[in-house]
Formats: structure tokens, sequence, C-alpha cells
């Protein structure tokens, strides 16, 4: 199933797409996508409501596919390419960072450049978003169980802030509007092969990333598993599973992101997203 949240931001209301590409309303079968609703009892719930009976809506503006986020938990260093483009040797454990769930905004929306930057930058990633509650998982086997479905995530990334400012990477990744996410949630029954999907990114129109999850260091099922073993997955927790070759730190002379610019994102299956960078 692929299921979105239209409206305007704080105000989304759940839908899901039919066979024929018709988005349908789903206020009369669940309250909001949140966590309580990527539950597998949910989905299934939903997947048993025949879609032709709910009422048609018209899309305007898409939100963020799941509401309220516990935490957002990211991995850097991920794909082979991008550590060997920035100089990092590939890391022998994942690398982990927090992003805050204020930073989320809908696939579509303004994202800030935040004052006195000057090394705003792009990521494209897979998001893996948790239906059931996952500690101390046996073995990444076991993860598959615990995955409600895949989306789009772009970690914006001030560079400065993230590397030349000491201490944690959380100073350049959790400025506002630096996590557009979206436009859908696919469920995971949809996803044929995690470890192959496309990831592309433009910036005004040039492509910029052209990767595949088949370059990840730690997949998706390892990253479940490894995770579960520091921390309590929750539903509707987010994992942003790291980004491929092509970000303007990994390439000198790239100019990093100015307001006005434009981003395009876009991962096989999960859909599209498009930015206009503004100003703080």
């Amino acid at each position: 199933m692929r299921l979105a949240r239209i409206g305007p931001a704080g105000a989304e209301r759940p839908v899901v797409q039919d066979e024929d590409g018709t988005w349908r309303d789903l206020t009369g079968v669940v309250e909001d996508l949140d966590a309580t609703t990527v539950t597998p009892q949910s989905l299934e719930a939903i997947r048993t409501t025949r879609a032709g009976d709910l009422p048609e809506v018209t899309v305007g503006r898409f939100g963020p596919p799941v509401a309220r986020i516990g935490k957002i938990v990211c991995i850097g260093l991920n794909y082979r390419d991008h550590a060997t483009e920035t100089g990092a040797t590939v890391p022998p454990e994942p690398v982990l960072f927090m992003k805050a769930p204020d930073t989320v905004v809908g696939p579509d929306d303004e994202v800030l450049v935040p004052r006195r930057s000057t090394h705003t930058d792009w990521e494209v990633e897979l998001a893996v978003v948790i239906g059931t509650t996952a500690a101390y998982l046996s073995s990444p086997e076991d993860a598959a169980a615990h995955i409600a479905g895949y989306a789009i995530s772009h970690d914006v990334s001030e560079r400065e802030f993230q590397l030349e400012r000491g201490g944690q990477w959380d100073k350049g990744k959790n400025c506002a509007t630096f996590n557009p996410f979206g436009p859908w949630l696919v469920t995971a029954d949809e996803v044929a092969d995690v470890q192959d999907l496309g990831l592309r990114l433009w910036v005004n129109g040039e492509l910029k990333q052209d990767g595949t999850t088949a370059d990840m260091v730690f997949p998706v099922h390892h990253l479940v598993h490894y995770l579960s073993q520091f921390m309590t997955l929750y539903p509707g927790d987010v994992i942003n599973t790291g980004t491929p070759a092509g970000v303007a730190l990994g390439v000198p002379g790239t100019p990093y992101l100015l307001p006005g610019d434009v981003v395009e994102v876009e991962i096989d299956g999960l859909g599209r997203q498009r930015q206009i960078f503004g100003k703080a």
C-alpha cells in the first residue's frame, strides 16, 4: 500500500492510494498515520478496507507520511562510495547520530538555509519506518517483522556546523526544516528488494547523486538488528539509512546550497520530492 497525509501543515489527514492511482480518504478508518496506526494490526485493517468505498480526495500538499515521530536515528557513512568521496574509512560498525523529529517537514515544503550558513548540503536517503517494537533482536533476519514500510528522507546537513564547530554532528543536522520526508509511506510488502533501489538527487536540474541501496555498507535488516542492541525502536520511529556519493562535501569546488536553489529527490517506487530553499 501507499499511505500518505495530505493537507495544510498541522492539519493533515490520512489517505490511501487505490489500484488506479486515486487517493482515498482514510479518516473513517484511522484518525491519522502515527505510532498507533503503522502497526501490523492497523495496516491490516487498512488493507482489508475496500478502497473504492472510501471518499475520493484531491491531493494538494503532501505532509510527512507519519505524524508525531518518536525519534529519528541516522546512519553516517553507510555507502561505500560516499565514504570514499569524503576521505573517510568505511566504518567497521554503523556510525549513529540523531535528528530531532521537529526537523521533519513535508516533501515539497520550503527548506531554510540557516543563518550564517555557508555549507548547507544535500543527502538523499532511504527511510525505514518501524511498525513493531524492536529490542535486542536475535539476528538481522528478525528485523523484517518490525518494519512497517519505507519512504524518502532528505537529510539536509550544514557541514561547517557539523564538522568544524566541535562536539557532535548534531549541530549540523538539526536546523529547522532539515528533514523533508515523504511523499508517502510504502508498506514493506510492496518493496520486492529493499537492497536494490535507485536513489537520485538533482540540484537546479543537475543530477548530483545517482546511487543504489545495493552499495550500503550495512543493509537495512542489519541496521534494525544493530540499533535494537543499543536502544528500543518503537512504532513510528524512523531510521535514515545513509546517502550515496555526490554530496557537495565530497566533490571539491561544488557550490553548497543557497536561497533560491531547487532540490529534487527520488527513490525507485517511493516517489519524488521537490524543495525550494529559502532563508531562515
